[in-house]
Protein backbone atom coordinates (compact mmCIF):
# COMPACT_ATOMS: atom_id res chain seq x y z
CA UNK A 1 0.00 0.00 0.00
CA UNK A 2 2.83 2.41 0.78
CA UNK A 3 4.14 2.05 -2.78
CA UNK A 4 0.76 2.94 -4.25
CA UNK A 5 0.30 5.92 -1.94
CA UNK A 6 3.81 7.05 -2.68
CA UNK A 7 2.97 7.32 -6.41
CA UNK A 8 -0.15 9.47 -6.03
CA UNK A 9 -0.21 13.23 -5.93
CA UNK A 10 -2.41 15.40 -3.78
CA UNK A 11 -4.27 18.10 -5.69
CA UNK A 12 -6.88 20.67 -4.85
CA UNK A 13 -10.24 20.51 -6.63
CA UNK A 14 -12.72 23.32 -6.29
CA UNK A 15 -16.41 22.35 -6.51
CA UNK A 16 -19.58 24.32 -6.01
CA UNK A 17 -21.95 23.14 -3.27
CA UNK A 18 -24.36 21.38 -5.62
CA UNK A 19 -21.60 19.43 -7.38
CA UNK A 20 -20.02 18.50 -4.06
CA UNK A 21 -23.34 17.13 -2.78
CA UNK A 22 -23.79 15.10 -5.96
CA UNK A 23 -20.23 13.77 -5.65
CA UNK A 24 -20.68 12.88 -2.00
CA UNK A 25 -23.93 11.00 -2.70
CA UNK A 26 -22.30 9.15 -5.60
CA UNK A 27 -19.27 8.25 -3.47
CA UNK A 28 -21.54 6.98 -0.72
CA UNK A 29 -23.51 4.84 -3.20
CA UNK A 30 -20.28 3.44 -4.65
CA UNK A 31 -18.84 2.96 -1.15
CA UNK A 32 -15.68 4.88 -2.04
CA UNK A 33 -14.18 8.17 -0.91
CA UNK A 34 -14.17 11.36 -3.00
CA UNK A 35 -10.69 10.73 -4.34
CA UNK A 36 -11.61 7.27 -5.61
CA UNK A 37 -14.79 8.66 -7.17
CA UNK A 38 -12.85 11.40 -8.96
CA UNK A 39 -10.24 8.89 -10.18
CA UNK A 40 -13.02 6.67 -11.53
CA UNK A 41 -14.77 9.62 -13.16
CA UNK A 42 -11.56 10.70 -14.89
CA UNK A 43 -10.89 7.15 -16.09
CA UNK A 44 -14.43 6.91 -17.50
CA UNK A 45 -14.06 10.32 -19.14
CA UNK A 46 -10.74 9.34 -20.73
CA UNK A 47 -12.19 6.04 -22.00
CA UNK A 48 -15.18 7.87 -23.48
CA UNK A 49 -12.90 10.40 -25.20
CA UNK A 50 -10.87 7.56 -26.69
CA UNK A 51 -14.07 5.90 -27.90
CA UNK A 52 -15.24 9.15 -29.50
CA UNK A 53 -11.85 9.57 -31.20
CA UNK A 54 -12.02 6.05 -32.63
CA UNK A 55 -15.56 6.73 -33.87
CA UNK A 56 -14.36 10.00 -35.46
CA UNK A 57 -11.50 8.21 -37.21
CA UNK A 58 -13.81 5.42 -38.36
CA UNK A 59 -16.28 7.95 -39.77
CA UNK A 60 -13.45 9.88 -41.47
CA UNK A 61 -12.22 6.65 -43.07
CA UNK A 62 -15.62 5.92 -44.54
CA UNK A 63 -15.98 9.51 -45.72
CA UNK A 64 -12.58 9.29 -47.43
CA UNK A 65 -13.41 5.92 -49.00
CA UNK A 66 -17.19 5.51 -49.13
CA UNK A 67 -18.88 2.23 -49.92
CA UNK A 68 -19.21 1.78 -53.67
CA UNK A 69 -22.58 0.87 -55.17
CA UNK A 70 -22.89 -2.91 -55.31
CA UNK A 71 -19.84 -3.48 -53.11
CA UNK A 72 -21.74 -5.70 -50.68
CA UNK A 73 -24.41 -7.10 -53.00
CA UNK A 74 -22.96 -10.63 -52.83
CA UNK A 75 -23.60 -10.84 -49.11
CA UNK A 76 -27.40 -10.79 -49.44
CA UNK A 77 -27.71 -14.57 -49.72
CA UNK A 78 -25.37 -15.14 -46.78
CA UNK A 79 -27.40 -12.86 -44.51
CA UNK A 80 -30.64 -14.82 -44.81
CA UNK A 81 -31.57 -17.86 -42.72
CA UNK A 82 -31.69 -21.11 -44.68
CA UNK A 83 -35.13 -22.52 -45.43
CA UNK A 84 -36.19 -25.55 -43.36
Amino acid sequence: MWTRLHRVKTIQVVLDDKTLKVADRAAQREKVNRSALIRKAIALYAARQQELELERRHRAGYEASPIRPGEFDGWGAVQTWPED
